[in-house]
């Protein structure tokens, strides 16, 4: 997920404009508007300034790439909506019993 979109959902759940948040970080919203857009990327520290002027914390970690998770991702990727409901729907079925 890109900074732009973090800011973005932070901005969203906080329920401010970007002028708002523009404000709160000292900043015009022009440029609030250029992250969000991804027309320009954030640093880091941008993204963790923007998430605490929208009451939130960055939970920023790096974790061991798991290999078999990205091969599941990318099947499923290719299965139609329908194919992924019915799978999901059958591992319930499956934890159910």
């Amino acid at each position: 997920m890109s900074g732009g979109v973090v800011i973005r959902e932070a901005r969203r759940r906080a329920r401010i404009s970007q002028a708002e948040l523009a404000r709160r970080l000292g900043t015009k919203q022009s440029v609030v508007a250029r992250w969000e857009t991804l027309a320009t990327a954030p640093t880091v520290e941008s993204v963790a300034a923007a998430a605490r002027a929208c009451g939130f914390d960055l939970d920023l970690r790096l974790r061991p790439v798991d290999a078999d998770q990205e091969r599941v991702i990318t099947e499923q990727r290719m299965r139609s909506p329908a194919d992924r409901v019915a799978s999901v729907v059958n591992v319930a079925a499956l934890r159910r019993a």
